[in-house]
């Protein structure tokens, strides 16, 4: 790390969330005008992310009344009062300047999706990578399925079926039904 590194460490913000070229978002500008200050929406689509670090910076590109309208932001300036994804697209290039060729629905972009269970695991396993350390103690145990017995001490039906969920029976029962069609 330079020592330049550590300086500008303490300037970068971490409340901004993640995403990447192809995206929608959401930036909340803060416009001074003389001696007032209001917050300006901006939405749009990013279409690339330049350089790294402090000097950060993102160009979201919309269209307004017609015109292609682009900005870019400096991604760490306390002048972004708050970002938001609005939704993720699937691209596959970093920079997206072809976009300002196109026109109507051919410069539509994908949705990249992630389901609702996905993305709650994701944000449980960062949470959980934040609070826990690696390597926490774990009850001898833990991994093994519990395999829970009928009251009458003979195996569930969950239990006497093999891993591809057909229950055993159903094999054997197969080819005598067979020879029945036969004959």
């Amino acid at each position: 790390m330079n020592k330049t590194d550590l300086i500008e460490q303490s300037y970068l913000r971490s409340d901004i969330p993640e995403f990447r070229p192809g995206d929608t978002v959401r930036v909340h500008v803060r416009v001074v005008e003389g001696s007032r200050e209001r917050v300006q929406v901006f939405q749009g689509v990013v279409i690339a992310r330049q350089h790294g670090g402090l000097r950060e910076t993102f160009t979201v590109r919309k269209i307004s009344f017609g015109v292609g309208v682009e900005r870019t932001f400096p991604m760490h300036s306390p002048s972004i009062a708050k970002l938001e994804v609005v939704s993720r697209g699937h691209v596959r290039r970093a920079k997206l300047y072809y976009l300002r060729e196109l026109r109507g629905k051919k410069a539509r972009i994908r949705e990249r999706r992630i389901d609702d269970a996905k993305l709650a695991a994701m944000e449980e396993a960062a949470r959980a990578a934040a609070v826990e350390p690696v390597g926490a103690d774990e009850p001898e145990g833990a991994d093994e399925p519990i395999v829970a017995d009928e009251p009458d001490g003979a195996p569930s039906e969950a239990a006497a079926e093999p891993a591809d969920g057909e229950p055993a029976e159903a094999d054997e029962a197969e080819p005598a039904d067979e020879e029945k069609a036969e004959a």
